[in-house]
């Protein structure tokens, strides 16, 4: 048999996700019976299934830094975190209000909120990758550092300290790249949004889930090599929407979201 083309392969893979994604609807009645709520929980869960692909990607490049186009802080927050705020960075802590929770303590996942200041007139946001003591945390963001005299690029794992007489993270200190340091400036924070039931249950790295990040990192992949070679992962997400929804529903019912009961 001769090699099948990227575009082929990438067409078969979607119609076998698809077939599934329909044998567990005929197998399973109950999600049906669900309605408009499952088609809203599935929304959901297809945001945090992208924010997990994106998450990944980023993971997944070289290096502490990178820039495939310019980006901001926020809408890259929004996208990796899954957390569904909209406008500049300084309206996000009143934003979360009555639909996330918010708090002082770093959680990975979570995004940590920067107050305005006479350099950052808009505020800033960034989400935690990892908590290494109660003071000290690595964040990824983006639109930071001014790297190779340009903005726009995303750091990941960079290092924050919590400087606070209280503990209680409301004056932090950020690696600044240029200066391959934290340097001197004292940036005040709002505090930390917390990532929703849904975005964490994606961020989990069980065995369903790995099994469907995978497909849908080889789709974007193979999307990538044949719609336009040589762009990057990041440039081409809208690309792999259509897979990311079936594979939402996927990560839906491995996680039991759709009920009580586990199958």
């Amino acid at each position: 048999m001769g090699d099948r083309t990227p575009i082929s392969r990438f067409r078969e893979r979607r119609a076998a996700v698809n077939t599934l994604f329909i044998t567990v609807n005929e197998s399973y009645p109950r999600f049906s019976r669900l309605g408009g709520a499952l088609v809203k929980m599935r929304q959901r869960m297809r945001t945090a299934c992208g924010s997990l692909l994106a998450a990944l990607l980023v993971c997944a490049s070289p290096g502490g830094a990178f820039a495939d186009s310019y980006w901001q802080c926020v809408p890259f927050a929004r996208l990796v975190s899954g957390i569904q705020i909209f406008g500049d960075a300084n309206t996000w802590w009143q934003q979360a209000a009555g639909h996330y929770e918010t708090g002082f303590r770093p959680k990975a996942g979570a995004v940590l909120c920067f107050k305005p200041t006479g350099r950052m007139r808009l505020g800033h946001v960034a989400v935690v990758s990892q908590v290494l003591t109660d003071r000290v945390i690595q964040i990824t963001h983006a639109n930071w550092s001014e790297i190779e005299g340009q903005r726009g690029h995303i750091e990941k794992n960079v290092t924050v300290i919590d400087v606070s007489p209280a503990g209680d993270w409301s004056q932090v200190k950020v690696w600044y790249d240029p200066v391959r340091d934290l340097g001197n400036t004292v940036y005040p924070t709002y505090g930390f949004i917390y990532q929703d039931a849904y975005a964490v249950a994606a961020s989990q790295f069980g065995a369903a889930q790995q099994a469907a990040v995978s497909m849908a990192r080889n789709a974007a992949n193979e999307v990538v090599a044949a719609v336009r070679p040589g762009a990057a992962p990041l440039q081409m997400l809208g690309q792999a929407a259509d897979s990311t929804d079936r594979i939402a529903a996927l990560i839906q019912l491995a996680t039991g979201q759709g009920g009580t009961e586990k199958h």
